[in-house]
């Protein structure tokens, strides 16, 4: 059963790269928890809506994701991920390339399937 688990959260982390590839609103809105807390890496905290937001408005556009050292842990009934993302984009028209480190908690979705309820980034040096 522990396989299973980890093979949907694999699929789900594959989904939600690429729905933030594509800002794809929908597929982010059905990942995302409506009680999201996400601190990103310079400490600022995020909600789903502020999150969707940045991508319908075109805030965040990234243009690439690679990711490296995933692990994935199950506890309770929740999943926890670890992933590396050197993550090349724009934010409010700045571009950069980061190598980030990601933390994101899923929990079962009350419609089936699985969404995050919590997250965090840090930047690694």
């Amino acid at each position: 059963m522990d396989i299973s688990i980890k093979d949907q959260i694999i699929k789900v982390e594959n989904k939600l790269k690429l729905a933030m590839l594509d800002s794809d609103v929908i597929v982010l809105d059905e990942l995302l928890a409506p009680e999201l807390i996400f601190t990103n890496h310079l400490g600022h905290v995020f909600s789903k809506q502020d999150d969707i937001g940045a991508h319908q408005s075109g805030i965040i556009k990234i243009k690439s994701i690679t990711t490296s050292e995933e692990t994935i842990k199950l506890s309770n009934g929740i999943a926890i991920a670890s992933v590396r993302a050197v993550i090349i984009g724009s934010f409010a028209g700045n571009e950069s390339e980061t190598d980030l480190r990601f933390t994101r908690i899923w929990a079962p979705a009350p419609a089936g399937g699985w969404q995050i309820v919590a997250g965090h980034s840090s930047v690694i040096i």
